[in-house]
């Protein structure tokens, strides 16, 4: 099994390699994810830290749930965890709160998102955690390596399976804990938040409201400008700093200037303490580029993380050169560190990154790219056709990047839904670059836009602190009050209807 892992990291490394070198500079789509990516060198969270309130249990899923071949009845266990410390108990109608696992194992979630255990003691209710087929412990037959190498399963690997998988836990625990009429609240980040909408738009008769917490869910087709993730990084940076952004927007040209030197790629794999040589220049701006999103997406209060790079920039001692000083800038937020890996943000061994490639490579295209005006990174634009190429040549397959619209729609949103759906909250923060993607517009009553403007990705759904500033108080105390609004018209439509019968 060691050597098969081995084997399909070595592929994959191999593979993205050979493709950048052929067909040019594309850089790496922004990842999702509720949480901040874990910096590789910073301790796993153990099921020793998370709290003995959560129990976990196996759900014998059903592989396929929309054919009815022999080998669509084949099943696999799937993770999920429950929380029943403030739950009123069985036939209770007291509510449940459920997370839906997105592109990473469930464990980061649980100690990760606030949301549920910060509000279970008012709602008192049940919390559910549910792991993303193909993530952590919930991986059909076995090994996510042999799987992603397999055509056949890894067709298994899509969102509608993932949210049918949701469907069907539900049911099986709203059955097996006697909670018939409990009503359902779904919730998600990000990708999850996507998904979270999305259930409530087709499991309705499972899922009372959803809380689709900085989702884009117009990041589809031509929905949204392909360059508005990029330019909010760049107002991040600039608002911040003027000094900080005129560096890093100097510093693409600066590396060219130093690469093209005899011996640059020595000059420049010193200069950024590299663990390898650098081979080329594109590996060193993909680093910087994912530094400079990652930051900007997630600079949540108190630490800031933009302000601790721009610290390191601005910071650096007087007559520092440009690449000095976004050097200090990296130092500044890697920390130091004997050497900086240039895949840290991209490294085929890490599960989210093997797992989210296929799935952006199938049907969660995404088309992000760099602008040509206005913006401290090097024009980039998305190329269709290269992503496509790209894609065939990892997993030979083309990608779909008309079917997220197709299936879950997204054109024409307000004229379809204002009348369509209801109990969605798409809540955002303006300063996070995948809001541009997002839904900051109320359709209906009860298709809620919420939004903070110094807000940040998925910022309302962590952990409430006692440094949290007032804006953001506000944006979840209007998140809970909604849902409750929700919860309490169920039970007015339980009674009256009981009463009927």
């Amino acid at each position: 099994m060691d050597f098969l892992r081995h084997s399909f990291h070595q592929f994959l490394l191999f593979s993205l390699i050979s493709l950048s070198c052929v067909s040019g500079t594309q850089f790496s789509i922004p990842r999702l994810g509720a949480l901040r990516r874990t910096i590789r060198s910073e301790p796993k969270i153990t099921s020793a830290s998370v709290s003995k309130d959560f129990e976990t249990f196996f759900y014998n899923q059903t592989l396929d749930h929309f054919n009815y071949k022999p080998e669509s009845y084949t099943t696999f266990p799937q993770r999920y965890v429950v929380n029943s410390k403030y739950w009123l108990g069985a036939n209770t109608s007291s509510p449940i709160l459920v997370y839906f696992g997105a592109e990473e194992a469930l464990d980061y979630d649980l100690s990760g998102i606030g949301f549920l255990t910060d509000n279970a003691p008012r709602f008192k209710a049940l919390l559910v955690y549910i792991e993303h087929r193909f993530y952590g412990k919930s991986i059909p037959f076995g090994s996510r390596e042999s799987a992603l190498r397999n055509a056949s399963i890894r067709g298994y690997f899509t969102s509608a399976q993932a949210i049918a998988d949701y469907a069907a836990i539900l049911l099986h625990i709203k059955k097996t804990f006697f909670a018939k009429n409990s009503p359902v609240i779904v919730i998600g980040g990000s990708y999850g938040g996507m998904l979270a909408a999305w259930f409530r738009l087709k499991y309705p008769h499972v899922a009372l409201g959803a809380l689709a917490s900085s989702a884009p869910i117009l990041y589809f087709d031509d929905l949204a400008p392909q360059v508005g993730y990029y330019a909010i990084v760049t107002k991040d940076f600039k608002e911040n700093s003027e000094s900080c952004y005129e560096t890093i927007r100097k510093s693409w040209v600066e590396i060219d200037k130093v690469a093209s030197k005899s011996n640059g790629l020595s000059i420049l794999s010193k200069k950024f303490k590299t663990c390898e040589k650098l081979k080329r220049t594109f590996d060193l701006k993909d680093y910087l580029d994912s530094i400079y999103s990652e930051v900007a997406q997630y600079d949540h209060p108190p630490n800031y993380p933009l302000s601790i790079v721009c610290g390191g920039i601005d910071g650096a001692p007087k007559g520092t050169d440009i690449l000095g000083r976004i050097f200090a800038g990296v130092f500044a937020y890697m920390g130091n560190k004997s050497c900086y890996d240039m895949n840290e943000f991209n490294h085929p061994t890490d599960e989210t990154y093997m797992g989210w490639k296929w799935q952006t490579c199938s049907e969660m295209v995404m088309p992000i790219g760099h602008g040509n005006n206005d913006s401290m990174f090097p024009p980039a634009p998305f190329n269709l056709n290269r992503f496509i190429k790209k894609c065939k040549s990892l997993f030979g397959v083309q990608p779909q990047p008309h079917w997220v619209t197709t299936y879950y729609g997204g054109h024409d949103l307000k004229l379809i839904l204002h009348r369509f759906a209801s109990n969605i909250i798409f809540s955002n923060g303006l300063r996070d670059p995948y809001s541009s993607g997002g839904v900051l517009e109320s359709i209906s009553d009860s298709v809620v836009a919420v939004y903070t403007v110094n807000g940040s990705h998925c910022l309302d759904i962590l952990p409430e602190k006692k440094s949290d500033p007032h804006w953001l108080v506000k944006q979840r105390k209007t998140e809970v009050q909604i849902i409750e609004g929700w919860i309490s018209k169920y039970y007015t439509d339980l009674l009256e209807f009981r009463d009927r019968t």
